[in-house]
């Protein structure tokens, strides 16, 4: 499901989707139960207009593309006003914080509160 004042462009969306409003997604997947808070951006084009590197546990993949968003998987939840730099991979079951900006590699299960606090999530 998509709503109010959201863009999608050239994306992938798997079933039960959210981006429901004042979103911008650009050349992405998002997985089954993604869902992107109000606000959030999954930024496509790099500012220097260079071609998209995925960095996955430190090793710089090539990608060829000058437009490349990002890869969300199933269950994540990606908190409003965020920003997912060109090229980031959000594992499954990840929550990012509201008002965060990401980029590289984030594992499933984690909760990313910033840059340098990504935790483990711990399940009952």
């Amino acid at each position: 499901m998509y709503g109010n004042s959201s863009e999608l462009k050239n994306t992938i969306i798997f079933n039960e989707v959210q981006v429901p409003h004042y979103n911008y997604v650009g050349d992405s997947i998002l997985g089954y139960k993604a869902h992107m808070g109000a606000g959030a951006i999954a930024s496509n084009l790099k500012s220097d207009k260079t071609q998209v590197k995925i960095n996955y546990n430190g090793t710089k993949i090539e990608t060829n593309l000058r437009k490349l968003g990002a890869i969300v998987g199933d269950n994540s939840e990606v908190g409003c006003g965020s920003v997912l730099n060109p090229g980031t991979i959000i594992g499954r079951n990840v929550t990012i914080y509201p008002l965060s900006q990401v980029r590289g590699y984030i594992k499933e299960n984690s909760i990313y509160k910033n840059q340098n606090e990504i935790v483990e999530k711990k399940f009952k």
